[in-house]
């Protein structure tokens, strides 16, 4: 009589062990039942009918996905290597399970193919400058394709450019010839700038003569508070013109 009662727990044992399943929280199971799909339940305890029912486990936080550095060649012909980071989440466990085989692969190689045809659609610089619009453009195919499938596609980076090294001399040589470009047009202005102002003092001096006196005796001061030994004095040319006169009369 004991080892028939050992028998029936232990095949009550392996049932239970077979039969409860416990899922956590952002975790859900699509319960297969002879090969149709009944329901999508969790979280906590499951029951499930042991041969007849199959449970597949769907986690439904949000994926960080690392998309591989991809060789493409821009629109203005330029061959540079490009990578990216992708962030998705499961919406629907049972479209995961049933519209696709493996959707971790298929989002991969879809974020793959579809980074080298956005970046290969764009000029260089264009990738370079407005990365925001190029991020935005990738998740809006990304998250139209893998709707169907379950899937959001939340946000999309690139994360890195690399460039060749001939690209990035000639980058490197442009960048310098640009900085010396606005360099003499800042120089320009300013050169247009002094000319105004001296025009104007020129145009002031010439109807006020006493402003020139006034710079003079500026001038001094300043020349004076150097303490130097010896002290040039400008004379204006109009003082010496009542003796020029003189002179000219007496002849």
């Amino acid at each position: 009589m004991l080892y028939p009662t050992i028998t029936i727990v232990v095949l009550v044992i392996l049932f239970l062990a077979s039969a409860i399943r416990i899922l956590n929280e952002y975790e859900r199971g699509v319960i297969f039942r002879l090969g149709r799909v009944i329901d999508t339940k969790g979280p906590g305890l499951i029951i499930l009918i042991p041969i007849i029912d199959r449970m597949v486990k769907i986690d439904m936080r949000i994926i960080t996905m690392d998309v591989p550095p991809q060789d493409v060649i821009t629109r203005d012909n330029v061959s540079i290597k490009v990578n990216a980071v992708v962030y998705f989440r499961v919406m629907s466990a049972n479209a995961a399970v049933v519209e696709v085989e493996n959707f971790l692969y298929a989002t991969s190689q879809l974020s793959q193919t579809t980074l080298r045809s956005v970046c290969g659609q764009v000029d260089l610089d264009e990738i370079l400058s407005e990365r925001e619009k190029i991020n935005s453009h990738l998740q809006e195919i990304l998250d139209r394709s893998t709707d169907p499938w379950g899937i959001k596609v939340t946000t999309v980076e690139v994360k890195h450019i690399d460039l060749p090294q001939e690209m990035q001399r000639a980058m490197a040589k442009q960048a310098e010839a640009e900085r010396e470009r606005r360099a003499k047009v800042i120089n320009a202005e300013g050169e247009f700038q002094a000319a105004q102002r001296l025009a104007e003092a020129g145009a002031l001096i010439a109807r006020e003569p006493i402003a020139l006196q006034l710079r003079y005796l500026q001038t001094l001061t300043v020349v004076a508070a150097e303490n130097n030994s010896t002290t040039l004095f400008p004379i204006p040319i109009d003082l010496l013109k009542p003796f020029q006169k003189l002179a000219e009369n007496k002849e």
